[in-house]
């Protein structure tokens, strides 16, 4: 029998596993409002997706003396998480995860979220359980620096080449480049599939069901 060609499957959170995308955007926007500051427009708010809290504020409204950044998160924090219960997992992520699990891959979160947050956003899916080893934004370096990779496959004891990081963002996929590992772009998240494709992907996934079916394709 060949042998798969993955051994380790890390997955974003944001616009990859969980649809919640737009949820996100929103608030940005409206922590922005709050604060009297200018409301970056969707494709701003969109793009910082993925990035540490502290960073995506700096990102989306660049420029601003550094005490508004920490007012930001607190405002974003606040609105994100009058809505988080509300969200739901994209259509086939959990019938994905499972199949994955019982073919005996690893499985591993890379998420620009806190800690916190994870934990309170798996809880909600109920996903604790697929999950061998997770890595947030507040635990070490944020995307795009390779860290997250790098401690995952250390911790799970993985060879890098046969590791690969599976996003929505541009940030994933350098953060999969910098770090050596495979990645593959998922189109219904955060970033346009233009900025994604120009990283050069192993795959570019329309819809969680073809990223499923690539995966089997590699079991």
């Amino acid at each position: 029998m060949a042998r798969k060609q993955f051994d380790l499957i890390v997955f974003d959170w944001d616009g990859t596993l969980m649809d919640s995308t737009s949820t996100i955007v929103k608030c940005i926007q409206a922590a922005a409002k709050d604060l009297g500051l200018p409301v970056p427009n969707r494709e701003a708010a969109s793009h910082v997706i993925g990035l540490s809290l502290p960073q995506a504020m700096q990102k989306a409204v660049p420029d601003l003396d550094e005490k508004y950044y920490a007012k930001m998160v607190e405002r974003y924090r606040f609105h994100y998480l009058t809505k988080d219960h509300e969200l739901d997992l994209f259509d086939g992520v959990r019938e994905m995860l499972s199949d994955l699990s019982q073919q005996g891959y690893l499985l591993a979160v890379a998420t620009g979220k806190s800690r916190v947050g994870l934990n309170r956003a798996m809880n909600v899916a109920d996903l604790f359980s697929f999950f061998d080893a997770t890595r947030c934004a507040d635990e070490t370096f944020s995307k795009p620096h390779p860290a997250m990779l790098q401690e995952l496959t250390r911790e799970l004891g993985q060879d890098m080449a046969r590791t690969v990081m599976i996003g929505d963002t541009t940030h994933d996929l350098q953060m999969a480049i910098n770090a050596g590992a495979a990645g593959v772009a998922v189109h219904y998240g955060a970033h346009p599939v233009h900025e994604l494709n120009a990283l050069n992907p192993v795959f570019s996934a329309p819809s969680v069901s073809s990223l499923h079916a690539w995966l089997n394709e590699r079991a």
